[in-house]
Parts: C-alpha cells; structure tokens; sequence
C-alpha cells in the first residue's frame, strides 16, 4: 500500500488509541534460571502466525520463510498477545482470543474527519478511497486512511485498520534466545524515533 504525504489538519483528541499499533510497555519479570529457554523480558522471540477476525476471516499471516521477530517486554507487538506469550517456549502452540482493548484499541468517531478536497492541491488526482497517508495534526503526524470522497470533501479515518474488532492468533513459537545488547539498544532507538 502506498503512503504519501500532505500537509493537512485534522482533529486528533487522543492519539495512543491509534499509535499503539503496539499499545506500550507492560512490566514483565526478568528471565529466571532455567532447563528450557522460556520467553520473558528481553527475549529475542520469532513465531509463525495466522490472524482471523470475530467471523474467522483469515486477515494475516506470516509467510512460512519470514516468521515474526520481536523483542519481549519492549512494547513491540499489541499487549495481550505478549502477556500471552510469556512463559512460553520453542514448540509451544498458542491460541488466543483479544479483546480490542488489549489489541489496537476501541474505534473512535472523532478519529473521523472531513477535509476539503482543495486542501490537497495539486495531489487531488491522487486520492481514492482506500489509499492511506500521512497527514499532520495538532498531536503530530499520523497515517489516515482515505474512506469516502465526493466532490467537494475527502472523509479519512485515523483509526487503525484492526480497531474495535477482536481478533484471534493462532501462534507457534519458533525460537528463543537471549537479545543482545544491541538489538535491545535498536529498539529504544526506533522508539525514540517514533516519539520525535
């Protein structure tokens, strides 16, 4: 999906609902001493995944020869999936149900705006409905996503994609190590990054 970017301004009351494609950091134990590598704070954690929605509709998946990375305990991936995920190790096969609050949070009317159509400029051949963006508001830049368009208006969403619906992963695990220190340091990095 392509992104551009446009100088725009739209009203955005909170925005951790939508940042949080990984809703920040929860307070994880430190790895204990043990026969089996298990996942715990500051595991380097990849696992094969498939994503449905309440209907079952398979929404995502990892291909076969590129499984998912992260580190735990940093906030990388949606809350109730990693305090799930806790404790387990390589083999473990999860399925798990997540409730929008503990996923990419509860979807938000006021994260809907209507734009003028001449705000875009000479961009305006650009938009259809369906193409995402960049837009800059009051709380900083954030991705919108184009969902109506009449003559005189463009109607985007600031909602992620996957808020307000509960979704289901059906996860293995594939690998557990110890991060190192530069990978932990990367993260905080990427972090730092997002926040400027």
């Amino acid at each position: 999906m392509s992104f551009f970017r446009y100088n725009i301004s739209i009203e955005i009351h909170n925005r951790k609902d939508l940042h949080s494609k990984f809703l920040g950091n929860t307070n994880y134990l430190p790895c204990k001493q043990e026969a089996f590598i298990v996942i715990c704070q500051n595991s380097a954690v990849s696992f094969q995944y498939k994503l449905t929605d309440e209907k079952g509709k398979e929404i995502g998946a990892s291909p076969e020869d590129h499984p998912l990375e992260y580190i735990h305990g940093l906030g990388k991936i949606i809350p109730g999936l990693e305090r799930v995920l806790e404790g387990k190790k390589v083999g473990d096969e999860v399925l798990v149900k997540i409730e929008p609050k503990d996923a990419y949070g509860e979807k938000f009317d006021h994260l809907i705006n209507e734009i003028p159509r001449a705000n875009f400029g000479d961009n305006e051949k650009d938009l259809k409905v369906g193409r995402r963006f960049q837009a800059d508001t009051d709380k900083g830049t954030v991705t919108v996503d184009i969902i109506a368009l009449t003559d005189e208006t463009v109607t985007v969403d600031g909602n992620h994609p996957l808020a307000g619906k509960t979704l289901t992963f059906d996860v293995k695990i594939l690998e557990v190590r110890e991060a190192t220190e530069k990978e932990i340091a990367s993260c905080s990095e990427e972090d730092t990054k997002t926040k400027h």
